[in-house]
């Protein structure tokens, strides 16, 4: 399809170089991208991605916006707050330029749509912060034979590469395996510096036109490693192995499999035997508040890190870090008695579960986890406590 006489202005800037040109520019506006994502990655990217003119941007997400997402997702506002993110994300790409057409799908990507969903694009763009659906969207392109564009963000360092099995590497080749369940942090429970998403997504943005031209040095064996605060890049090459389960010689895996088991995340049947066999260590957030309003004798133990307690703690409860807890240092523990009655707190309940797992196999006795962290507290007993 030709450049029409609005566009030539509107793209006056790309067809000034000569890398893309008018013929470029048709490339871009003819191309077809999938965002896997419209959060903190997912943002940036598809907005430059839209800006560029891509004629097809694909967004999936099943999320909808929150309060706390407006510090990096920057497709969002005050105004869409509640609202379905793919939505919210068409409406500001549609003011950005009208000319793209974007196509949401307001679901989780999973095993059964992936290929579907896939195989009408011609690059995908992951903007997920989750194990699973990178394994995911990394066996569909392989089967599908098309580029996945990959980042990475936490706390003040990304990663960004470009995994294409035809010509080299695929994300297997670089994590055979997934870490255990709760090694690594998500942004929610780790944080992140918003603008590192800006510069991370645009770096994905980036190589995503690159392969749409046919133009540069794409990251394709190459991951590039970002620390914000040392303002410094590295790069890993990266090699393919010959032995990968998918994109090896003798693959192995040749159809999407079930990647939430994949990376050993509890399936619903056996969370529930988990929940079942954890419910005598945990107690409700209202009977810690009964306990308080009584001024029974126990002790309240807040197992978060000092920089979460400074921004909203519970009365009287004392801080732990698990990472304390954890070395089952008596000393760590300022005094606790093996035989008193403790309650453990964290932001959402998980920590405070290990917390006195912890705690049980050096002898404390009577400890229970409060279900659910201080966030369930906000929701529950006091709304004047800020959820982060």
């Amino acid at each position: 399809m030709a450049l029409t006489q609005d566009q030539i202005g509107r793209y006056s800037r790309h067809l000034l170089l000569p890398e893309v040109g008018v013929a470029g520019q048709e490339k871009i506006c003819n191309s077809k991208v999938l965002c896997i994502g419209t959060g903190g990655l997912g943002s940036p990217a598809a907005l430059y991605l839209a800006a560029a003119g891509v004629g097809t941007l694909g967004l999936i997400d099943f999320d909808v916006v929150d309060s706390s997402n407006l510090q990096r997702q920057i497709a969002h506002g005050e105004s869409t707050v509640g609202k379905l993110k793919v939505d919210s994300a068409k409406v500001r790409i549609n003011d950005l330029n009208s000319d793209v057409n974007v196509v949401t799908y307001n679901e989780r990507l999973t095993s059964e749509n992936a290929l579907e969903i896939f195989k009408d694009y011609d690059v995908i763009l992951d903007g997920t912060d989750n194990f699973p659906t990178r394994y995911l969207a990394n066996d569909a392109c392989v089967l599908l034979g098309k580029p996945y564009i990959y980042g990475c963000i936490l706390k003040f360092e990304g990663q960004a590469s470009v995994f294409d099995a035809k010509k080299g590497p695929c994300y297997r080749c670089l994590y055979p395996e997934p870490p255990p369940p709760g090694l690594v942090p998500s942004c929610a429970e780790g944080g992140v510096l918003g603008v590192l998403c800006g510069i991370i997504g645009c770096l994905q943005a980036n190589e995503t036109l690159k392969i749409i031209l046919g133009k540069g040095d794409v990251l394709t064996g190459r991951l590039v490693l970002f620390d914000a605060l040392g303002m410094k890049f590295r790069e890993m090459k990266l090699r393919k192995d010959e032995n990968c389960p998918i994109c090896g010689k003798n693959p192995t895996v040749k159809a999407l499999i079930d990647y939430e088991q994949f990376c050993g995340i509890p399936q619903a049947s056996s969370a529930d035997e988990d929940a079942e066999s954890n419910g005598h260590l945990e107690i409700d957030a209202e009977e810690v508040k009964r306990m308080l309003d009584g001024k029974e004798s126990f002790k309240l133990i807040d197992c978060r890190e000092q920089h979460e307690y400074d921004i909203c703690r519970i009365e009287g409860a004392e801080l732990i870090p698990l990472g304390l807890i954890e070395e089952k240092n008596i000393a760590h523990l300022n005094g606790l008695k093996k035989d008193e009655k403790i309650v453990v707190h964290c932001k959402g309940g998980v920590r405070s579960l290990k917390a006195v797992k912890a705690m049980q196999e050096i002898g404390f006795q009577d400890v229970k986890s409060m279900k659910g962290g201080i966030v369930e507290w906000s929701d529950r007993i006091d709304s004047s406590i800020p959820k982060y």
